[in-house]
Parts: structure tokens; sequence; C-alpha cells
């Protein structure tokens, strides 16, 4: 199990140098161009404040989005450091449409979507009980994925998430929330240490014949 909220990136903006001469002339081209380069970056920022995003339950008929977005944002986040034939026994056996399935079936897990407009830019797994992927503790609540597109890191979207999973555990009425960080995601580590988490343990996560070390970290309510 990973959870994590990774680096954030700038998005670009891209123009043809023809378009360009033909609408600006020198010598107060480059002042107009920073004029028009701020104000897009201005109209982005808006587009994708947090209140436009939307967190919702994912159910049956969301699977292919959940498959698509799982995939998706696993690859984002780790396919630099592992290898191709890793994540991809990984991405093909965690994401499968069959497992999915169990897993939206399971009324001890749930899926969230951060929504921004229709489009899907992030999501949540938690799980209670006997679906937690250790201690099953019935006071507890695993935090067992948060995961945003890259496009869209730094933009809050991971924090949402993560305040829905406590929304969910004051709900539940649990006594700690945790979760596990793979060692070598320090940016993670530093996200919920920031908001309370503290660790407790270790514990291996195997990616395809990798086995790597998570952190285990928990949040008491």
């Amino acid at each position: 199990m990973k959870s994590n909220e990774p680096k954030p990136t700038q998005p670009k903006l891209h123009h043809k140098g023809e378009a360009l001469h033909q609408h600006f002339k020198l010598p107060g081209a480059l002042t107009e161009l920073n004029s028009l380069f701020a104000n897009l970056a201005a109209t982005k920022t808006l587009k994708i404040s947090m209140d436009t995003v939307e967190v919702v339950r994912v159910t049956q008929i969301d699977i292919d989005q959940l498959q698509n977005i799982g995939r998706q944002t696993f690859a984002e986040t780790f396919s630099s450091g592992n290898s191709e034939e890793n994540m991809k026994e990984y991405l093909d056996n965690s994401f499968s449409t069959e497992k999915l399935k169990t897993e939206l079936s399971d009324k001890n897990s749930e899926f969230y979507f951060a929504l921004l407009g229709d489009r899907v830019v992030g999501y949540l797994k938690v799980n209670l009980g006997q679906s937690q992927t250790e201690m099953q503790d019935e006071n507890a609540l695993e935090i067992e994925r948060i995961y945003v597109l890259k496009e869209y890191h730094g933009k809050k979207v991971g924090q949402l998430l993560y305040e829905k999973a406590l929304e969910i555990a004051e709900q539940k009425g649990v006594d700690f929330v945790w979760l596990g960080v793979w060692e070598e995601n320090p940016r993670a580590i530093q996200f919920y240490k920031k908001n309370g988490f503290v660790e407790f343990d270790k514990h291996i996560f195997k990616l395809g014949e990798d086995e790597q070390t998570d952190i285990m970290m928990k949040l008491q309510m």
C-alpha cells in the first residue's frame, strides 16, 4: 500500500512562433507577451481552485475511470524508480477489472474521486475492519491510496482527499488513522508528518519482484 502526494509541476504554455509574430511588434512585444502569459496563468489557476474540485463516491459504473486514474497516477509516481517489468506486473494485477470490481463490492472499502468538472484528477481509497491491508484493527481506518494526476500536483487536491479520509474516520468513530509510505518518498512522508502523523513501524511492499520498505505512520483521532 502506498499513499502519496507527489512533487508539484507547473503547466506549460505552448504557442506557435508564427502566430506570435502576427500579433506583436517590437519594441513593446516583450511587455505584451509577459502580460499575456500572466493572464493565462491566472486563468489556469482559477480553473483548478479548491472551490471547483468535488469529491464524490466511486461506484461500479465508474470502474473504467477508476482503472485509468489508478494506473496513470501510479505510473507517474513510481515509474522512474522501478523497472518496466515490475511496473507492468503491478499495474496489471492491482488494477485489473476483476480486482477493482471485488474492491468496489467490499462494504469495508471506499473509493472517492476528485473531480474537476467532468475530469477525474485524483482518487482516494480507505479501508476499515478486515479489509485493511494490515492490522485489521476494528478501531482504525487505513488510507490505502491518495493519488493525484501529475499536472495537478501542488493544487491542494491531495489535501482535499486527505481531509475527506479524516471526515470518514470521524464518522466511523475510529481511534486512529494509519497508512504506509515508501521510504524513498520523503515529500510524502513530510506531508503526513505536517498533518500530525507519526512513524510507528515498517513493512515490506512488493512491487513485481522488488521488495520495498514502507514506513507505517498513524494519526491519533
